[in-house]
């Protein structure tokens, strides 16, 4: 019985000690908001003879895969659009542990490259929170999927659809509510729903998901915008200081290296590395560097790994690498197909799905080192528009219609 015991408490401690050692991802672009994740053991080569699991889920979706723990959570939309659902997919098998329905009506426009469940979830181990626009922003029971409360947001009008996602930070849900007709960020309550606070923004259409820094004074919420970055108090909505960017839609997400956020439009124009910590009109003031950057429009959310700064193109497929303390471009290379699904880096090794499902897998470094080039064979009818997830030993790809789990075998 003691050496059954002693075997017993050396096998809790192994399984303590592993799941200690994955990091949850918790929203858009991992729970840091940089795309970067520290899970070990994930496949740097690839076949569809490594997919452990694949599972397919109800509609359509383009929201990036989250999990806590075991649990990954998605968002689709069905019967053309007149349903959202959120689903909760087990980890480790591949069985949808429950899929709820939140909100059902008439289906607003969207665009053909866009998506009505679009917007990437987040979570803290027991609220699920997901945005479908006009479909409104919604809590759930993370182990139930039982709705805890619904925000009617406004219809979101354009032509393009949304695609922001909601993040948490400090007991409060931050949304922001870009859109043609009227545009804010807004913060709730995480517990209950109730408006906390609303702040008006350039009246016009985006879609980037506000990053969280942390200054050596205060924590910062900063957004990317059509025509400027703004950073904004958290517990108010005040704003602290906004920097002129270029006029190029605010679709990607900031990056983030430890004494910038580094704005890359949604169309040619500059770029921009912001020094946070500054009030009103930052523009040339706070900047560690601003450079022109030319072609492409539409551009997935750009990534940091060390001094690198890597930003993918849809048409045509282009990886740019630029230095990231200066700006200056290092290398490009052209890929076959091209990117919508933005790029995250697993302990410095670059990860990045075009629209036809081939990974490719880099180092960041001063030329292009590539890795592998890696498919799972999809069907000619899926399109992969969602950036990965990974955690121990396992890589999370997904489709319009599929999940797919990818590990050693």
């Amino acid at each position: 019985m003691k050496l059954l015991s002693a075997f017993t408490l050396l096998s809790i401690s192994l399984v303590t000690l592993t799941v200690a050692a994955e990091s949850n991802w918790t929203q858009w672009r991992g729970s840091a908001g940089n795309g970067l994740s520290n899970a070990t053991g994930v496949p740097q080569t690839f076949s569809k003879d490594n997919v452990v699991w694949k599972t397919e889920l109800p509609g359509a979706g383009q929201s990036s895969p989250i999990f806590w723990e075991d649990t990954v959570y998605l968002t689709s939309a069905t019967e053309n659009g007149k349903q959202r659902v959120v689903i909760a997919v087990e980890r480790t098998t591949g069985d949808i542990q429950w899929q709820t329905i939140v909100w059902e009506g008439e289906a607003e426009d969207t665009h053909a490259m866009n998506n009505r469940a679009s917007s990437t979830c987040a979570t803290d181990g027991e609220s699920v929170i997901a945005f479908f626009g006009k479909g409104g922003l919604h809590s759930l029971d993370a182990k139930t999927g039982k709705i805890v409360w619904s925000r009617d947001l406004g219809n979101f009008e354009g032509p393009w659809g949304t695609g922001a996602s909601p993040v948490i930070v400090d007991g409060l849900v931050i949304q922001n509510c870009d859109a043609d007709n009227e545009s804010s960020l807004m913060a709730f309550q995480l517990e209950t729903g109730k408006t906390v606070w609303k702040t008006s923004r350039e009246t016009i259409r985006g879609w980037s998901t506000p990053v969280v820094f942390q200054t050596d004074g205060r924590k910062e919420l900063i957004l990317n915008g059509h025509s400027k970055v703004v950073s904004y108090n958290i517990a108010n909505g005040d704003v602290y200081w906004e920097c002129i960017a270029s006029v190029g839609r605010g679709t990607p997400t900031l990056a983030l290296t430890k004494e910038t956020v580094i704005s890359v439009p949604g169309r040619s124009g500059t770029m921009v590395a912001i020094r946070p910590g500054g009030a009103g009109d930052v523009s040339g003031k706070q900047e560690a560097w601003r450079v022109e950057r030319g072609g492409g429009r539409d551009l997935p959310s750009p990534l940091v790994v060390g001094d690198y700064l890597i930003v993918t193109r849809l048409r045509p497929g282009i990886i740019t690498c630029y230095d990231n303390r200066n700006g200056e471009q290092l290398w490009q290379q052209r890929v076959e197909g091209g990117f919508s699904s933005s790029p995250i880096a697993i302990n410095g090794i670059v990860y990045t799905v075009t629209e036809n499902g081939v990974t490719h897998v880099f180092k960041p470094a001063n030329s292009f080192e590539s890795v592998s080039k890696n498919s799972v064979d999809a069907t000619l009818e899926e399109t992969f528009r969602a950036s990965p997830a990974a955690f121990d030993g396992h890589l999370l790809i997904r489709s319009d219609k599929f999940l797919y789990c990818i590990g050693q075998k």
